[in-house]
């Protein structure tokens, strides 16, 4: 979804990735089970990929840009692969992952029916059992600036429970941080 400049700079900045790897995925992921297989829907630039590569066996990135998916394959290396695609449709078989995982995306996800659907297809495309986990960012003046001229559609974490339960999801967690919640939610 479209960015503007200055937000394309932050995403790609040494100062985000640090932040990413010493707060943010430690934060949205805390005591997260995420399993063997995991999928990330929208890892964009590629900061939490490279962390999460780390973490987890088997990670697939699904990226929407091509230009960032062909940028994911150079930076992500033989641990992860990358595919190309939309998460309002994901060209995968139901079952596929252990968990899924969206952090700082779903607000250019540029509708809230196009939201729920992304929800949805996280919750087709998981195990029974399986995680779905992540992170974005609370309406605030600051996130509404970095954001000006993009595509923005905020989420509010306190309709976020029952748009997960509507998609199929079970046993909903929303935490609030400083300018960001955190969410889990497991498919039944």
């Amino acid at each position: 979804m479209p960015m503007n400049r200055f937000h394309q700079w932050c995403c790609r900045s040494a100062s985000w990735a640090k932040q990413v790897e010493r707060q943010l995925l430690p934060w949205a992921l805390d005591g997260a089970d995420l399993g063997p297989e995991v999928l990330e829907i929208g890892p964009g630039y590629g900061a939490t990929t490279r962390v999460l590569r780390r973490r987890v066996p088997n990670l697939t990135a699904l990226e929407i840009d091509p230009a960032l998916a062909g940028r994911l394959r150079t930076l992500a290396g033989t641990s992860v692969e990358v595919v190309e695609g939309d998460g309002t449709a994901m060209p995968f078989p139901d079952e596929a992952f252990s968990g899924a995982v969206c952090f700082t995306m779903l607000h250019h996800v540029p509708s809230p029916r196009a939201q729920d659907r992304l929800f949805a297809e996280a919750c087709r495309v998981l195990r029974p059992g399986g995680l779905f986990a992540g992170s974005d960012g609370l309406d605030r003046r600051g996130f509404r600036l970095i954001h000006l001229f993009d595509t923005l559609v905020v989420v509010d974490p306190d309709t976020l429970p029952a748009r997960l339960e509507a998609a199929g999801f079970a046993d909903v967690a929303i935490s609030l941080g400083k300018g960001s919640f955190r969410f889990s939610a497991r498919k039944p």
